[in-house]
């Protein structure tokens, strides 16, 4: 139920971005998901792709300074209230949510999000206790 997130450390300057994007391309890698935070000096990308593995080789092999970490994308109904009805369980059971950011399904009737949770498996078992969609890592990489 864990999808792999790639994390990519960057300066925060023009075109570093853009060789992260020419990379992965050149290696026919799809980004699925994608979030970026900065700072004034660096940023760092997340990217939800593919093809995993290859994405860490040839990221690596270019120089890039990434880590693999695992998150979890949960299902929501693309309405008011969706995305309250999962932080609600959430905060009940006394999980922290470090970070999330979402996309929209191609039917347009829910969401994703990709949540990072601290702790991860407790709160796979609280969200699937409360009836909510935790998607494979194999289905995310495949949308």
């Amino acid at each position: 139920m864990k999808v792999k997130q790639i994390s990519i450390f960057l300066e925060n300057k023009p075109g570093s971005l853009e060789k992260v994007t020419g990379v992965l391309s050149a290696a026919a890698i799809n980004i699925r998901a994608l979030a970026l935070a900065d700072t004034s000096d660096f940023g760092i990308l997340r990217l939800i792709v593919n093809d995993v593995p290859t994405a860490r080789k040839v990221l690596q092999e270019n120089g890039f300074t990434l880590k693999c970490t695992d998150v979890v994308a949960v299902e929501v109904p693309d309405r008011p209230g969706g995305l309250h009805g999962i932080l609600s369980v959430l905060s009940r059971e006394g999980i922290n949510v470090e970070y999330m950011y979402a996309f929209i399904e191609r039917s347009g009737e829910n969401a994703i999000i990709i949540f990072r949770f601290n702790p991860t498996d407790t709160a796979i078992d609280v969200l699937l206790k409360h009836g909510f969609t935790v998607l494979p890592g194999e289905q995310v990489y495949s949308l």
